[in-house]
């Protein structure tokens, strides 16, 4: 294989919640693995509380799953790059996140982080991403969405609330 060719990562998982980053995080690995052989796993994970079985369907989790790897998967058909899906339920995106990368023995994981503020104005982690970057045995990159992006978003939002 030409040096140029050889993959950095040879198994990427895509992180994805049906947010508004994941377009990026999908784009980015798309990115990652094109002219390489680069094993791409889109993972969404539909979180359960303990009111329901881990077997059980939550209402309308579903739907969101779905079109969230149906977009992975169009996006990387676009760029004739291998990607597969998996959807996963748990008690514990993050645990989920972190013990599927072991499983899957990832050598780097991305995750998509959209830009929002808590009442206050400071910026807002959730507790999922601090907790994969603390416990993946992996590389993890984060791509956060644009602040401009985030913006239009919610422009679009309360407009539509009007």
């Amino acid at each position: 294989m030409p040096e140029a060719a050889k993959p950095y990562y040879r198994r990427a998982v895509l992180g994805l919640n049906g947010g508004p980053a994941d377009p990026l995080v999908v784009r980015l690995g798309v990115e990652m693995a094109k002219g390489r052989e680069v094993d791409l796993i889109a993972l969404h994970v539909v979180e359960v509380d303990w009111r329901h079985a881990l077997d059980e369907e939550v209402a309308g989790s579903s739907e969101v799953a779905s079109a969230t790897l149906d977009m992975a998967e169009a996006a990387a058909e676009k760029y004739h790059v291998p990607l597969r899906t998996e959807l996963l339920q748990a008690r514990d995106v993050a645990a989920a996140l972190v013990d599927e990368a072991v499983a899957l023995e990832a050598d780097v994981m991305l995750l998509g982080l959209p830009y929002r503020k808590r009442f206050g104005g400071d910026f807002a982690i959730g507790r999922t991403i601090p907790y994969v970057l603390q416990n993946a045995p992996c590389a993890v990159i984060v791509v956060r969405e644009p602040v401009a992006r985030s913006e239009h978003r919610r422009a679009s939002t309360d407009a539509a609330a009007a």
